[in-house]
């Protein structure tokens, strides 16, 4: 299933999110409401909340609860952009201009708090405990995992192993939080709910590997943001990782450079290096390897348009070009 198709399978549902998501955003502070409705309604791709709804609906459940733990999961995923851009000192995302680069840190980083405090008020509101449990280990896990990010920036000694433990905590774990939440609603035994956490886990890694890829490989207008963020900011990614493994002696000082400098002006420069060398194509293969691990993790499940969609979500977070 393509993914219009699946946009398609869950526009109704994704209707009734939005609604919640428009309710859940009013507030008497004006700046508040301008800010959270500028990045909430600035494009991107929504995969987390669907992961949600598709989970809920794969395994069964008929009710409403799904649309509040998604617009949930949406309001957590956007508070951490709001942050990452102030950490980031990014001017570009989904291609419009960040909302720190408008409204600036301060007031970025305090809208991010109230999205954030306004997803545990819904989680109450809902009144199930495993919830409210998956929500604040997951809040608790992303925070953790951009701590370790910030720890690993311009250090070109980072290996593979630390990279990956900071995407599965920074990425996936939302991932992997939204598949179990459709599980738990849904009431499905312990085995639905662990093969969905595993679908979610992969799924989000897959897709965060991507995101890695196309930061050297990809063009600004296809993904909406500034070509090289990734080494301007010193993080070394796994493009980077495998490139100072296999380059030459020449190549690997000029990458352990760039990131140590961690400037955009040798993009050009780096991008060559790791096309030469296959970082990009290396990269892409593990993402294909963790979609389909996430394919592999849910194939016992009954078949159904929900687990098609799934599917072609895993197949769509490698595919993709922004």
């Amino acid at each position: 299933m393509d993914f219009q198709s699946i946009q398609q399978l869950t526009q109704d549902d994704m209707q009734a999110v939005n609604s919640v998501i428009e309710t859940q955003l009013h507030t008497d502070v004006e700046l508040i409401d301008q800010l959270s409705h500028y990045i909430i309604n600035s494009g991107g791709k929504r995969l987390r909340p669907m992961m949600v709804l598709l989970s809920a609906r794969a395994l069964g459940y008929t009710g409403d609860k799904h649309f509040e733990l998604a617009a949930i999961i949406e309001f957590i995923h956007t508070a951490t952009l709001l942050h990452d851009d102030v950490v980031d000192a990014s001017a570009l995302r989904r291609g419009k201009t960040t909302a720190n680069h408008i409204w600036g840190n301060e007031a970025s980083v305090l809208v991010g708090d109230f999205l954030y405090s306004r997803s545990f008020e819904m989680m109450v509101a809902i009144g199930e405990m495993p919830v409210m449990d998956i929500l604040a280990a997951t809040t608790n896990t992303i925070a953790e995992g951009e701590v370790l990010q910030l720890l690993n920036r311009n250090d070109p000694d980072t290996n593979e192993a630390a990279y990956f433990e900071v995407i599965r905590r920074k990425t996936a774990k939302l991932f992997e939080a939204g598949a179990e939440l459709g599980a738990v609603i849904a009431n499905g035994p312990a085995a639905q709910r662990q093969q969905m956490m595993q679908y979610g886990l992969q799924l989000g890694n897959a897709f965060q590997l991507v995101d890695d890829a196309l930061d050297y490989g990809a063009s600004s207008v296809d993904i909406g943001k500034n070509i090289g963020d990734d080494l301007a900011e010193g993080k070394p990614t796994l493009p980077l990782i495998y490139a100072l493994k296999v380059g030459s002696p020449t190549q690997v000082q000029h990458i352990r450079e760039a990131i140590q400098t961690g400037t955009r002006d040798q993009i050009e420069q780096v991008r060559g290096i790791m096309h030469e060398v296959g970082a990009i194509a290396y990269t892409i293969e593990q993402a294909r390897e963790y979609a389909e691990q996430a394919v592999q993790s849910i194939a016992s499940l009954a078949d159904s348009p929900f687990k098609a969609a799934l599917q072609g979500i895993a197949a769509f977070s490698v595919e993709r070009t922004y």
